[in-house]
């Protein structure tokens, strides 16, 4: 049965090596039958969540923004593909403003299959730790929302190197195996 697929690019970096692996995980998931649908949250206006709560109480939120609109795909997704570059061994500014945002559907974000696309220039892998324990951290927090799988492509820097290596590849057979 086919899946509804929304990859979520939060690199500030249009044509970036996360943007070129979320490319390579949606030809994938096209090639396996499912309906995928990419959003650069970079390019939208998503300002940070204030804390005030106003949504808890209405179901909106007060800011106007990009934000629900994102939001809006999320919900209706099967599987949520979540790419970030490692900024200071965490994600990016850009997810983790969206991912502040969702407290407006919370504890509703629920039953999601979620896959991950992190990249870094650094080349000791365990440096993908900071980012992995936010993105599970925001899992814990929606009921039946589970990790599938990940590409974490080390030692890319340069807009482009991901190209021609293994991580390709593996953007490319993960995003195969979402059924």
């Amino acid at each position: 049965m086919s899946k509804k697929v929304l990859i979520i690019s939060s690199t500030p970096r249009k044509g970036g090596n996360s943007d070129i692996l979320c490319d390579a995980f949606a030809e994938g998931a096209r090639e396996a039958g499912n309906e995928v649908e990419k959003v650069r949250i970079a390019d939208l206006k998503i300002g940070y969540c204030t804390g005030c709560y106003v949504c808890q109480k209405t179901g909106k939120c007060a800011i106007k923004d990009d934000a629900q609109g994102v939001i809006d795909k999320m919900m209706a997704a099967d599987v949520i593909v979540l790419a970030s570059p490692v900024y200071f061994y965490t994600i990016c500014a850009q997810l983790k403003a969206l991912i502040d945002r969702t407290v407006v559907v919370y504890p509703n974000l629920t039953n999601k299959r979620f896959y991950y696309i992190l990249t870094m220039a650094d080349t000791n892998r365990d440096k993908f730790e900071g980012s992995l324990a936010a993105l599970r951290g925001f899992l814990d927090c929606y009921e039946g929302s589970e990790e599938r799988g990940m590409v974490c492509a080390d030692g890319v820097y340069e807009k482009g190197t991901v190209n021609g290596t293994k991580f390709i590849a593996e953007a490319k057979a993960l995003g195969r195996s979402v059924r």
